[in-house]
């Protein structure tokens, strides 16, 4: 006999689901409050450029995501992959959509690292969140098709599972092994960071198993896609450039008298030598590499047209570099320190170039495409290839393909947030100084869990001034990880002295 209370007992199960639910949210309502907020942030920049922004090393990744089968000499390609799996839905639109989640991912995973290991109230958690959320150039790069916002959360994804298991088992080694590889395929800077997370699990005293299925499980993907390169270009490794973007870096100071550059046995390396003096080559070393120097007249396109990235040119621009840096520490190290530096002006002072400075700006004006030559087609033909929805429109009696579109009010409104919404860099100076106290007053387990994000923000931060040049868009990623280290080495500060002992396991250990 079926009786009313056996209905009612059928309907308990979405009733508890819709409960468990509204409980969820009560208990974290201050951080759902905030990210529903960002959200809509991230919509109205999406109604306001559509379908998404550019940067000029944004038709290199759609490059590799129309021809697949060849691997990319400048750069790995992670993101290329991740844009080939978008493909088939042929919008940059969805692209920038779900890089807008992944920017929105980045700060449930701080929110929860800090909630559930750590133990830190709502209102500190989701302070810590907040720089990810609503900077204005954070919005901006998550629109942009580039990889530096997959690349944050690989990061952020690897960091807060090592810290979120006090003890690892080797499953879970391997897993953050695979994460470790698609970091390094996404940006070759991911690389150093399995030594950073090798480095602190053996401080941790964590097993060898566990550490030699991580190593294994990123070792694997990357020796594939270096095996996949060398069948392209004859030399294993994961790309051409290294040795030239370093040649960047050493060109406002190289002095191949210093060095020793003899024309007569060493042409090659004296075709890389600059003639105007380093008071006379400006702010940045980007004009020795990519084009034609105002200054000099010199190009590192010295070998010929389309040999910029080739294994010899790369391997000989390395040698000079390597070179200059060894016969001058002096200028290396205090160009170092300046690019390093740079990333804590309370202000955002024009660099390297106007060009690239307004490339982080919200724009004014619909973004026209560049045709710009491309493997097997041009820039903005593989932009259309990708998305045949992008229009054309006739400008000078050239038809020409329209990357972004305005769409007001919200473009200005975007513009205007701007202006205002923005994490200065000094306040990423102090986030840093915090966890460094924190890795201080831990000295004694070596920093303890603030070790590893720290490490990981300041490494991001120093790598590109110490290899490249700074860049405004490196500052990011190194973000979420300087609130981590900051908020765990304050939480002793938040931690109610009345909490009962039984609630330790909950948050682990801490120190």
């Amino acid at each position: 006999m079926v009786t009313v209370a056996e209905r009612a007992h059928m309907d308990t199960p979405p009733t508890d689901w819709a409960a468990r639910l509204w409980a969820f949210l009560r208990r974290h309502h201050l951080f759902a409050a905030v990210l529903s907020l960002a959200f809509v942030l991230r919509v109205v920049t999406m109604l306001g450029y559509g379908p998404a922004l550019w940067f000029n090393d944004s038709f290199e990744y759609v490059s590799g995501a129309i021809n697949p089968g060849r691997p990319s000499a400048l750069r790995p390609n992670g993101y290329s992959f991740w844009l080939l799996l978008l493909r088939p839905f042929h919008s940059f639109g969805l692209v920038a959509f779900t890089q807008h989640l992944m920017g929105l991912s980045i700060a449930v995973l701080v929110y929860a690292l800090l909630r559930r290991r750590f133990g830190l109230p709502g209102w500190g958690a989701t302070l810590a969140t907040v720089p990810v959320l609503f900077d204005a150039y954070q919005l901006q790069l998550e629109h942009l098709v580039m990889s530096d916002t997959m690349f944050m959360l690989l990061v952020v994804g690897v960091i807060t599972l090592v810290l979120w298991h006090p003890k690892m088992s080797w499953r879970l080694g391997a897993v953050i092994g695979l994460l470790l590889a698609l970091t390094a395929l996404t940006r070759s800077i991911g690389l150093p960071i399995l030594v950073l997370v090798v480095v602190y699990l053996l401080i941790k005293r964590t097993g060898w198993k566990q550490i030699a299925a991580m190593v294994t499980a990123c070792a694997l993907p990357v020796v594939g896609y270096m095996a996949w390169f060398a069948s392209t270009y004859g030399n294993f490794a994961m790309t051409n450039s290294d040795g030239a973007i370093l040649y960047m870096r050493t060109a406002l100071f190289a002095d191949c008298q210093k060095m020793g550059v003899d024309p007569r046995k060493e042409l090659e390396l004296a075709l890389l030598c600059i003639s105007a003096p380093p008071d006379r080559r400006g702010l940045s070393g980007q004009s020795f590499l990519w084009w034609a120097s105002g200054t000099s007249g010199q190009r590192f396109h010295a070998f010929g047209t389309g040999s910029t990235f080739t294994p010899q040119v790369n391997q000989t621009a390395g040698t000079f570099a390597k070179r200059a840096i060894l016969a001058q520490p002096g200028d290396y190290l205090a160009r170092v320190g300046l690019d390093f530096l740079r990333g804590f002006h309370w202000g955002r002072p024009q660099f390297p170039d106007a060009k690239t400075y307004l490339q982080y700006e919200f724009p004014f004006e619909d973004r026209v495409l560049p045709a710009w030559s491309s493997y097997k087609g041009t820039s903005d033909g593989d932009a259309r290839k990708y998305d045949p929805g992008l229009p054309i429109a006739k400008i000078d009696g050239t038809p020409k393909v329209i990357g972004t579109r305005l769409h007001e009010p919200w473009a200005t409104f975007m513009q205007d947030y701007q202006r205002v919404v923005r994490l200065p860099g000094t306040v990423i100076g102090v986030l840093l100084l915090v966890g460094l106290a924190g890795v201080v007053a831990r000295w004694r387990t070596l920093g303890g869990p603030v070790l590893l994000p720290w490490l990981a923000a300041f490494g991001l931060l120093l790598a590109p001034a110490a290899t490249a040049e700074f860049d405004y868009r490196y500052l990011l990623p190194a973000v979420p990880l300087a609130c981590l280290a900051a908020a765990i080495s304050l939480r002793q500060g938040f931690v109610r002295p009345s909490a009962p002992a039984a609630s330790a396991p909950t948050t682990g250990r801490a120190e």
